[in-house]
């Protein structure tokens, strides 16, 4: 692709370098090669600008670099400029249309002709399956559970009775839609009592789930994940939780049951979230935090239990001075003993 049209596919404007330079990739600027286009979104990797070996590079406003001999394109958003040049050059495989003999379908589900389905694959009964979703091996679909067009079922998931997925959807491997919710009555006896967990988990549209997560139904109702929803690895969703749209929740985040996450919240790794609790809209919660009350919308917070980030930076910083803080208390203690006994 020659670097104009990369450059009007990606809304840059070429501020050096020849319109007819060929790019042929994408990659970093530690492993980038002449023929292709890395990008510079933070300025502390810029030392690298000077060893790379890439032929053009997307730049942001402001940003600069020596060196004559890199094609740029300027952008508003290096990164975003950057992940659209990676999609062009890895798209992805056109789906294959085809049912391997293993796969056993009931005669009641809904399948539609322009499908993938690899080896061992099964689903149940009445189950609705859409056009051009591809489903990799040892997928199970249970009964009534409804996969939307264009989805991506990776192998070993599972998808729960009576669930749906939306369309353009991707959920990585040995993810389980639909588990039963951690739900038990305590009898007179002390002992644990199960509650029917009957309802269904929604996926709707463009939300990725990552490996090994769990997405609980509720025991009434639904579960439900709103579109564009992105779910890193091992992840637990409690039963009859929502996760708002274009939420972000980072790896081994936990969220029990009953937690409403607004739109565009951010929960980053090992975030823990108490039951019943509602984070509102464009909320954080940074690496580690854990929250036992509501979150008001547009608050960052940190810690254990989490608080204002700010406080918490504070906080932190006073915390490791807590030992040499005790020592010049134990001194003004002496000192002051001393002159009391004057």
């Amino acid at each position: 692709m020659k670097l104009s049209q990369l450059a009007k596919e990606t809304s840059a404007v070429i501020e050096q370098g020849s319109p007819e330079l060929e790019i042929t990739s994408a990659a970093g600027l530690d492993i980038a090669g002449r023929g292709d286009i890395s990008f510079l979104a933070n300025p502390k990797y810029t030392p690298q600008v000077k060893e790379t070996r890439a032929g053009a590079v997307f730049l942001n406003g402001g940003v600069e670099i020596d060196r004559a001999d890199i094609a740029v394109l300027r952008v508003k958003d290096a990164y975003v400029a950057y992940t659209l040049a990676l999609r062009m050059f890895f798209p992805d495989r056109p789906v294959e249309a085809f049912v391997h003999s293993t796969a056993v379908i009931d005669p009641s589900a809904t399948v539609a002709s322009d499908v993938e389905i690899h080896a061992n694959v099964v689903i149940g009964r009445h189950a609705r399956i859409g056009s051009g979703v591809r489903i990799f091996s040892n997928v199970t679909i249970y009964d009534g559970a409804k996969i939307g067009c264009d989805t991506v079922l990776h192998s070993g998931v599972s998808i729960r009775e009576n669930c749906e997925i939306g369309e353009r959807c991707i959920i990585q491997n040995n993810s389980t839609i639909g588990s039963h919710g951690f739900g038990y009555a305590r009898t007179e006896d002390k002992h644990w009592l199960k509650i029917p967990q009957v309802g269904r988990v929604v996926i709707e549209d463009d939300v990725e789930i990552g490996a090994n997560c769990s997405i609980d139904c509720a025991s009434v109702g639904e579960s439900r994940i709103k579109r564009g929803a992105k779910i890193d690895n091992l992840v637990q969703i409690g039963h009859s939780c929502t996760v708002g749209e274009d939420a972000l929740i980072c790896a081994q985040t936990g969220l029990a049951g009953s937690s409403v996450i607004g739109d565009r919240v951010i929960l980053a790794g090992q975030v823990g979230i108490a039951g019943h609790l509602k984070v509102g809209d464009d909320a954080v919660l940074t690496a580690k935090s854990a929250t036992s009350h509501d979150v008001e919308p547009g608050k960052t917070i940190s810690g254990i239990p989490a608080f204002d980030n700010r406080h918490w930076l504070r906080s932190t910083a006073a915390f490791r001075r807590l030992g040499e803080l005790a020592q010049k208390v134990r001194d003004l203690e002496k000192r002051l003993l001393t002159l009391e006994k004057k």
